[in-house]
């Protein structure tokens, strides 16, 4: 594994610290940073009440995350609002809600079916002059305002790692799964500007890049 998400609650493994079988790698805690997220954006634009987040209920590590999530938005005095997509069609009804609801921002959960349809949500979001937060930093650097997660660059790097004992004999199930400690925080100033953001200095210094 390189990037998985909750590989215990997946059934991939028996624990992190023995993993039991024939599976082992790195966790990327996408859906643990969910809050955090949340936080983020809050912290960019302090006047936000209502956020939405967009989820996908096929994914098993969304349910936990959501969870986290609003607890967290009740935590900051944000209303959340859960957008479900499974596919392509009901991302479509997905953006229908939002417009409809009308929310001050948005925040994605981390799915292979948004990193698909990045195009489409991101256009979504400057048209709908959506503030968003996205898990990872090539999403920002396609145009959402922000992005929080872990380096995948790193885990890939680590992931080699892994092979390399394997090849030399270790036994998966003695290797325990490695988590993440670097996590970055991108921040587009261009996409700012287009929405008539000034994002607080305490924030951008917190940022590991900056977009101008």
């Amino acid at each position: 594994m390189a990037i998985a998400t909750n590989p215990v609650g997946a059934g991939l493994t028996a624990s992190l610290g023995r993993p039991g079988g024939n599976v082992t790698g790195l966790a990327n805690l996408d859906a643990e940073l969910s809050g955090k997220r949340l936080e983020m954006l809050k912290a960019a634009v302090p006047a936000l009440s209502r956020v939405a987040i967009l989820w996908n209920a096929a994914n098993p590590a969304h349910k936990p995350a959501l969870g986290d999530t609003e607890s967290t938005a009740h935590a900051l005095g944000v209303r959340l609002q859960p957008v479900e997509a499974r596919n392509l069609s009901e991302l479509s009804d997905a953006f229908s809600a939002m417009r409809q609801e009308r929310p001050g921002g948005l925040v994605l959960l981390a799915d292979s079916l948004f990193s698909t349809h990045q195009a489409r949500i991101l256009d979504f979001a400057a048209k709908s002059r959506l503030p968003s937060i996205f898990w990872q930093s090539g999403f920002a650097e396609a145009g959402a305002l922000m992005s929080y997660g872990t380096s995948y660059p790193d885990l890939f790097r680590g992931a080699a790692n892994y092979v390399d004992k394997i090849l030399k004999g270790a036994k998966p199930a003695d290797l325990p799964v490695e988590q993440p400690t670097k996590f970055e925080l991108v921040i587009n100033l261009k996409t700012a500007k287009a929405l008539g953001l000034t994002i607080p200095q305490s924030l951008l210094v917190r940022a590991d890049q900056v977009i101008e």
